[in-house]
């Protein structure tokens, strides 16, 4: 494998000072437009790329941000990572991704990972108790912000979504509609955001005392795992199945509806309602358009580089939560 051009000989070729090859590559605003044309000239020739770990290593930061999300499969994720990156971007910033799966440990791998690359500051939705982890990072320098999950008061800055008024807000819808048998389909318990929507489906249940509400655990947040419960519902008689059904997530509800509608010929809403929970993209464009509870991904997005902006203008910046209000988005899948 041939060796990597050097700075050395860009400069060699292009007839000027290193120094000058390193202005062209950080302030070309410094350097003439005839010199920068050569320097970039001979770049293009010789095939140079910056090392930019050296760089960073000197400047002791880099311009990148560390991101690290639940579920990168998941479309939510995926529009909150690229309002981030779009919002980065306006503030000279680019983001570098990891997907911990809701594994703690890979979790800390990819903090351990983006210290190591001197990153700015790091953007996290937890799998587990993050907050000695980031007080740690705080302790070393290293900005964090916590998202789509709120962090205690004066704590750490955070941006989320109140999903105990969102799991209320689809409870109380389905029990409008007229449905009193409800079931709830979530991941592990453990999962923060699953527990504030179970929450907040209890509390609206609670005030119809004529109404129940049937709690299924997932193996996963997928649409497979989705397809797994809702087969073991349609295995059931038809006096013992749910009137309707909220899912943590768009992807379980997809998968619910597949197994209900698509392999057994159960009518939605009709026989069940259905409503999910993120308002992905393609909700609206299942084969029953899908009732959900809408988070704004991208003002997560866009705002939890704001607040990681805040802490790197100032060190000492007290720490911001911003929390969202979900909406109901109500479509086919849940009218009576």
């Amino acid at each position: 494998m041939p060796m990597a051009a050097s700075i050395k000989e860009v400069a060699a070729l292009a007839g000027v000072a290193v120094g000058t090859v390193s202005n062209v590559l950080n302030h070309p605003d410094r350097v003439a437009p005839a010199t920068r044309e050569r320097v970039q000239g001979a770049v293009e020739t010789l095939g140079f790329v910056r090392n930019d770990a050296a760089r960073q290593l000197r400047a002791g930061q880099s311009r990148t941000i560390g991101m690290i999300v639940l579920d990168s499969s998941n479309p939510f994720f995926a529009a909150v990572a690229r309002a981030a990156e779009n919002e980065a971007t306006l503030h000279g910033s680019d983001i570098i991704m990891g997907n911990s799966g809701n594994d703690p440990d890979r979790e800390a791998r990819y903090v351990t990972l983006f210290e190591e690359q001197r990153v700015q500051g790091v953007l996290i939705s937890p799998a587990g108790d993050i907050s000695a982890r980031i007080g740690a990072l705080r302790d070393r320098g290293v900005a964090a912000v916590l998202v789509d999950r709120e962090g205690g008061p004066g704590d750490h800055s955070s941006v989320s979504v109140d999903d105990t008024a969102g799991g209320f807000m689809a409870a109380e819808h389905l029990l409008d509609t007229g449905r009193r048998r409800l079931a709830f389909v979530g991941g592990s318990p453990g999962i923060r955001q699953v527990a504030d929507r179970l929450e907040g489906a209890l509390k609206a249940v609670s005030e119809h005392p004529d109404a129940s509400l049937e709690v299924l655990e997932a193996a996963d947040m997928t649409v497979l795992a989705g397809r797994a419960v809702g087969q073991e519902l349609v295995e059931r008689s038809r006096d013992r199945l749910p009137e309707a059904i909220f899912c943590a997530n768009d992807l379980l509800a997809v998968g619910v509806l597949q197994s209900l509608l698509l392999i057994n010929g159960l009518r939605v809403p009709e026989d069940v309602a259905l409503i999910g929970y993120d308002d992905i993209d393609f909700a609206q464009s299942t084969v029953v358009p899908l009732s959900s509870i809408r988070q704004p991904a991208e003002e997560i997005g866009r705002t939890a580089v704001t607040l990681l902006q805040e802490q790197l203008a100032d060190a000492h910046a007290p720490a911001r939560q911003v929390r969202f209000t979900p909406e109901l988005v109500a479509r086919q899948s849940t009218r009576s």
